[in-house]
C-alpha cells in the first residue's frame, strides 16, 4: 500500500488481447519466458490493475464490474497492449446519489463536514461453510485526486500501520469506475474491497 494501485486500458489495434501463459502453467506471473496463448482475452478499452512488468509482459488483473461472483482474471499481458490510465481528480464524489457497487460488494461515498467526505463499505465472501464479511466506514478529505484513509479516519494513512492489523483503503476514479485498492486487513479471510466500481443503476 505504499503506491497507488497503477491502472492501464487495452489499447490494442485487435480485437482480441489473449493473457499468455507462462513456460510452465504454476510459475509465479509474470515469467521471462514463455508466450503460449491462453483461452482468456481483453478487448480494447478493458480497464486493469497492473502489477509488476518483466522483459516484454506486464502482470495484470481484471475484473468485470457487472460479475455476479467474486472472481478476478490474473495473468500476463503483452505491455505494448496497454497504456497507464490517470485518475479524475474532480470525480471522487460524483454520483453521491447512488451507491457504486460489483455486486457482492457496495461503497457509498456522501459529502461531509468542510471537504472531507463520508464512506462507507460492504462486502462479502461466501466460504464453503459460512460467509465473511467486511466493513469499511470512514470520514476522509481527497488530496491530489486520491481518497486514502486508514480504519475510520482518525489516524492519518501515512502513520497506520498494516502490522498491528489497520484497515488501509485508498481509491480513486477513473472514467465512470471507482478503483479501490486495500490492504486485505478490512474484514475476515478472503474479503477484500479490491476492484472496480460502477453506479448503482437506478430501477426503472
Amino acid at each position: 500500500m505504499q503506491h497507488p494501485v497503477t491502472i492501464a486500458k487495452i489499447i490494442a489495434d485487435k480485437p482480441l488481447v489473449h493473457f499468455v501463459k507462462n513456460a510452465s502453467d504454476n510459475a509465479a506471473c509474470p515469467a521471462d519466458a514463455g508466450d503460449r496463448q491462453d483461452s482468456a482475452y481483453l478487448v480494447p478499452g478493458d480497464l486493469m490493475l497492473v502489477g509488476k512488468t518483466r522483459g516484454a509482459y506486464s502482470c495484470v488483473s481484471y475484473q468485470s464490474a457487472a460479475d455476479r461472483k467474486q472472481h478476478s482474471t490474473v495473468g500476463r499481458v503483452r505491455s505494448t497492449s496497454l497504456t497507464p490510465v490517470l485518475p479524475t481528480p474532480s470525480a471522487l464524489a460524483r454520483g453521491l446519489d447512488r451507491p457504486l457497487d460489483s455486486s457482492w460488494r457496495k461503497i457509498t461515498i456522501k459529502k461531509g463536514p468542510r471537504d472531507r467526505l463520508r464512506i462507507g463499505g460492504e462486502a462479502i465472501y461466501p466460504a464453503a461453510e459460512s460467509v465473511h464479511n467486511g466493513v469499511i466506514h470512514a470520514t476522509a478529505a481527497p488530496a491530489n485526486g486520491i481518497l486514502q484513509f486508514a480504519g475510520d479516519g482518525s489516524v492519518p494513512f501515512n502513520q497506520a500501520s498494516a502490522d498491528a492489523g489497520d484497515c488501509l483503503v485508498r481509491m480513486q476514479r477513473v472514467a465512470d469506475l471507482l478503483v479501490v485498492q486495500d490492504n486485505e486487513r478490512c474484514g475476515g479471510a478472503t474479503v477484500t474491497f479490491t476492484g472496480f466500481y460502477r453506479r448503482k443503476q437506478r430501477r426503472r
